[in-house]
């Protein structure tokens, strides 16, 4: 029985150098490349765990500032359309007008019957000039779309002055009595902004602190003129 069980012994020696010599020579540097291997893979496990995390985080962060955007879009918006209507009224002297949002589908109707969502895809602006209906902006006058720029541009600053504004000829199109009330705006907006206005027009010149201009004689040689109407009456009198 002892000489039956150490043939079974030996036949599975045989058996396992037989496997060994399939296998090919051992690697003694095998042991140490396995480590560096698991390390190496729990360390890239860790980061990648480590990123879903920020990933989830960031998700996070994008949605609440999606909120608090959305928010501020809205209340901003609405006050640029009161703002806006409050200076159409004034340059047009009377009339309305309003700004109003216009929406895009952002999915298709499911067969639950939920209609789809919508966001904002742009401003529609709608006026109405005095003693005429609602109409599109294409079929005002030059005149009345300046007017109807102006209105907004004065809006946008009133909400959000900034420190620099300049107006290339925006009164160009504007008769004198619309250049008076577009000035009366513009010197109560240029308490918290500094205006610079390129205009041809004497109305809105009258209306600066300082008048700068520039002059060509008869030598072709540009010069700059430059006149504070404060101190205009005191020069003359010299």
């Amino acid at each position: 029985e002892e000489e039956a069980y150490l043939r079974r012994l030996r036949r599975r020696v045989d058996g396992l150098r037989g496997r060994l010599k399939t296998l090919g020579g051992s690697d003694p540097d095998a042991p140490q490349q396995y480590e560096e291997t698991r390390t190496r893979f729990e360390f890239l496990s860790s980061q990648i765990a480590d990123m879903a995390q920020a990933t989830s985080h960031l998700l996070s962060i994008i949605g609440q500032l999606d909120v608090t955007m959305a928010r501020q879009f809205e209340t901003t918006f609405q006050a640029v359309s009161t703002r806006f209507r409050e200076h159409f009224i004034t340059l047009f002297n009377g009339g309305n007008a309003r700004l109003e949002l216009t929406t895009v589908r952002t999915g298709e109707d499911d067969d639950a019957g939920v209609a789809p969502s919508r966001m904002p895809a742009g401003i529609e602006v709608i006026v109405q000039p005095p003693g005429k209906k609602v109409q599109d902006l294409s079929l005002l006058s030059g005149g009345e779309r300046a007017l109807v720029s102006a209105a907004l541009l004065f809006a946008l600053l009133e909400i959000n002055p900034p420190p620099f504004c300049l107006l290339d000829e925006v009164d160009a199109a504007l008769d004198e009595s619309n250049v008076a009330r577009f000035c009366d705006i513009l010197k109560r907006l240029a308490q918290r902004t500094q205006f610079i206005v390129i205009t041809h027009n004497r109305v809105t010149m009258t209306s600066a602190q300082v008048i700068y201009g520039v002059s060509m004689g008869g030598d072709s040689i540009s010069r700059l003129l430059s006149l504070k109407l404060e101190e205009a009456p005191v020069a003359g009198d010299r």
